[in-house]
C-alpha cells in the first residue's frame, strides 16, 4: 500500500483558537497542533512534559510565528494547572474557540494481575483528565456565550476486547459517554462536543511500550494493511472542528475499519 498522500491546510480554521493537551511531540497532539495552525487557528499547546512541549512550542512558532503559539505544562488530574491552561488562553488569544483533549494514558496488564494504582492511574490520565478539561472547557464558553467545539480522543478499544486492556478500554469507553452527555448539556450554549477513535496510529512513544509482535498483529487487521499517520487522525479532527461538521455532536467517529 503506497504512503497517504498529506493534505494541506485549507484555511478551515482562520481566526479561530485552541487548546490542545498532549501535544508535545510526535503523536497525535503534536499532529493536530501542526494542522490547526496550517489551517489558520492560534494555539495553545499544553503536555506533561515540559521540555518537550518547550521544544515542540519553539518549533511550531519558527515555522508559523510566535504570535499563533503559546505553551504551558499541564498535568490533567491536576485542577489547578487544568485552570491555569484554560485561563492563558483566554489571555493570550482572547476567547477560547477549541478544545481537543488528547491526554491519555495507556499500558498492559492482565487484569487478575492488574494493581489499583495501574487501573486508577490510566483511568485518572484518561477519563478524569478529559472530563475536567471539558469541564473547564464549557464553563469558558458557556460564560463567552459565543458557541464553541470540543473533540475528544476515544479509541476503538472503547468498542472492541483486547487482552490486556481493560484499564485503558473502559477509560476510553467512558470518554465516548462523556462525549454524548456532555453534548446534550452543551447544546444550550451553541458548543458541540464529538469524538475521534483511532485505531492504530503509529508514533514513536508507541513503538518504545508495544512489542513488534502485536504491532504486526494490530497493522494486519487493518483494511490497508498498514497503520495511520497520525496527520490522518489530525485530518478527522480538523473536519470535527471545522464548520463542515455543523450538525454532529455527541459523536464518536472511528478512524478504522474495524469496530470490533
Amino acid at each position: 500500500m503506497n504512503a497517504p498522500h498529506y493534505v494541506p491546510g485549507h484555511g478551515l480554521l482562520t481566526g479561530r483558537s485552541a487548546v490542545i493537551t498532549a501535544a508535545a511531540g510526535a503523536g497525535i497532539g503534536g499532529a493536530t497542533a501542526r494542522k490547526f495552525l496550517e489551517e489558520g487557528a492560534s494555539v495553545v499547546i499544553s503536555d506533561a512534559h515540559a521540555r518537550r512541549l518547550k521544544e515542540s512550542a519553539a518549533s511550531l512558532a519558527d515555522e508559523f510565528g510566535a504570535d499563533r503559539v503559546a505553551s504551558l505544562p499541564c498535568d490533567v488530574t491536576d485542577e489547578a494547572q487544568v485552570q491555569a491552561l484554560f485561563s492563558l488562553t483566554e489571555d493570550t488569544h482572547g476567547g477560547l474557540d477549541i478544545v481537543v483533549n488528547n491526554a491519555g494514558l495507556g499500558g498492559t496488564a492482565e487484569l487478575v494481575d492488574m494493581t489499583d494504582e495501574q487501573w486508577s492511574k490510566v483511568l485518572d490520565v484518561t477519563l478524569n483528565g478529559t472530563f475536567r478539561c471539558t469541564r473547564a472547557a464549557l464553563r469558558s464558553m458557556k460564560a463567552a456565550a459565543g458557541g464553541g467545539l470540543i473533540v475528544n480522543n476515544a479509541s476503538v478499544v472503547g468498542w472492541r476486547a483486547q487482552a490486556g486492556q481493560a484499564h485503558y478500554a473502559a477509560a476510553k469507553a467512558g470518554v465516548m459517554a462523556l462525549t454524548r452527555c456532555a453534548a446534550v448539556e452543551a447544546a444550550q450554549y451553541g458548543v458541540r462536543i464529538n469524538a475521534v477513535a483511532p485505531s492504530l496510529a503509529m508514533h514513536p512513544h508507541l513503538a518504545k511500550v508495544t512489542s513488534a509482535g502485536l504491532l504486526d498483529e494490530l497493522t494486519a487487521k487493518e483494511a490497508f494493511g498498514r497503520y495511520a499517520e497520525p496527520w490522518e487522525v489530525a485530518n478527522v479532527i480538523v473536519f470535527l472542528a471545522s464548520d463542515y461538521s455543523s450538525y454532529m455532536t455527541g459523536e464518536t467517529v472511528s478512524i478504522s475499519s474495524q469496530r470490533a
